[in-house]
């Protein structure tokens, strides 16, 4: 067995794992990632991406939101629809000028590929059966298999973002964790096809008939869903079928219409909620999907991520300057705390939008909560500052005293200059 020393194993090199290496190698911390897929599956599974105004701020000044900048696309609302007429949510005037950023999760990963690589990071691709060990310990181990034989990497601490199906989570004692589930009875159908925007902004659409989304993923191809049972199929659903469903359930009494193109991907996503406590085991912290999982309604699954990943870059970083423990120990309290406020709108939205089966009263209830959104200020505001996100907070700062993105990086980068000194 070939073994090896870093300070941090970071498991999977999604977008937890890799903002976490990258937020680490800016504060001059070493990190191993080990991932099970090839570099070509972990940069072409198409994922949608919404980013937060803090994701964004955060990737631009890490140095890898160039390309984010040149190609996302920056909405300043979103539109709900219901009862057959469009409400704009006005998300920058009620936010201070925030806003989202259309950008597919796989050129996030692209991006954050590249500069690791090119910064001469270290990401084992094609890492089989990872398994982590001595974790309760100082001393915790990762064993794997890769083209170079049984490896054992030695580090300090282990990040487990190997996602919701990943080993990590699974390896916390059950006796030392609480995890919390929600499964919501209906799925989204999802579609990729080639053509041109059908809005400038978002429409999230309420109908009898069930939910829907327009959504954007560049000015040639877009991506459509709408509510389905969760056991469908997608032989189920012909073009033509997709395309009547669509258009019943997005029309307008203007008689909006949505023209057809060709569609290349068709894919059926689960709707759950999952948390788990603690977020943290001895030396090993849990981030992004291992951790939670939240509905897409929200447009908070990537976010979160990213959200999880500062939090502990910035405890890590002030553990290798000064060998304080307080952040580390306060990881999982002060990550739970943003998980839940998205959990909790996450499932506002989705509660919302979609149809219940047979259930007139939800309905109803529905209804009320749609024109209240869009016709008070407040309402509005409440959903534009969630859905743009909350500001991303370091985790060591006192409550209402959080530090801001700039800030923190600002912070890892002079624990970085006092470590080496």
């Amino acid at each position: 067995m070939i073994r090896k020393r870093t300070q941090v194993g970071i498991v999977g090199a999604g977008p937890a794992g890799l903002v976490l290496s990258h937020l680490l190698h800016l504060a001059g911390i070493e990190s191993v990632i080990l991932e099970a897929r090839s570099r070509s599956e972990v940069e072409s599974t198409l994922r949608a991406g919404v980013l937060e105004q803090g994701t964004v701020d955060l990737l631009t000044r890490c140095g890898v939101g160039e390309r984010l900048q040149r190609e996302g696309f920056v909405h300043h609302g979103i539109e709900l629809r219901f009862g057959g007429q469009p409400h704009r949510i006005a998300l920058s005037d009620l936010t201070g000028g925030r806003a989202i950023t259309v950008y597919p999760q796989h050129e996030v990963i692209k991006d954050l590929v590249r500069a690791r690589v090119d910064s001469g990071g270290t990401l084992v691709f094609e890492a089989r059966d990872v398994s982590i060990h001595d974790y309760g310990s100082t001393r915790p181990r990762i064993r794997y298999v890769c083209a170079n034989g049984d490896q054992e990497l030695r580090c300090d601490f282990i990040a487990g973002c190997d996602g919701f199906h990943g080993g990590c989570r699974a390896s916390v004692p059950a006796r030392a964790r609480t995890e919390y589930a929600r499964h919501y009875p209906f799925g989204w159908f999802g579609i990729l096809v080639r053509a041109a925007p059908y809005a400038a902004e978002l429409i999230y659409a309420h109908h009898d008939r069930g939910f829907s989304l327009v959504s954007t993923r560049s000015p040639e191809v877009q991506r459509l869903y709408f509510q389905c049972a969760p056991n469908d199929d997608t032989a189920h659903w012909p073009d033509d079928r997709i395309w009547r469903e669509l258009q019943a359930r997005l029309q307008t009494t203007d008689d909006w219409r949505l023209e057809r193109g060709d569609i290349f991907q068709k894919g059926i996503i689960a709707m759950r909620s999952f948390v788990v406590e603690p977020m943290q085991y001895g030396r090993l912290f849990l981030a992004g999907d291992a951790a939670h999982i939240v509905p897409p309604t929200g447009a908070k699954g990537l976010n979160l991520a990213v959200a999880d990943v500062y939090i502990l870059a910035n405890a890590l970083a002030e553990f290798y300057a000064s060998g304080r423990k307080e952040g580390l120990e306060r990881y999982s309290a002060a990550a739970l705390e943003r998980v839940w406020r998205a959990e909790h709108f996450s499932w506002w939205m989705t509660s919302m939008l979609h149809r219940f089966e047979d259930d007139p009263f939800q309905h109803r209830l529905q209804l009320a909560q749609l024109n209240y959104v869009t016709s008070s200020r407040a309402a509005a505001t409440a959903l534009a500052e969630n859905y743009v996100g909350l500001p991303l907070t370091d985790g060591m700062s006192s409550a209402g005293q959080s530090a801001l993105a700039p800030e923190a990086l600002t912070t890892l980068a002079h624990l970085a200059v006092s470590a080496r000194m």
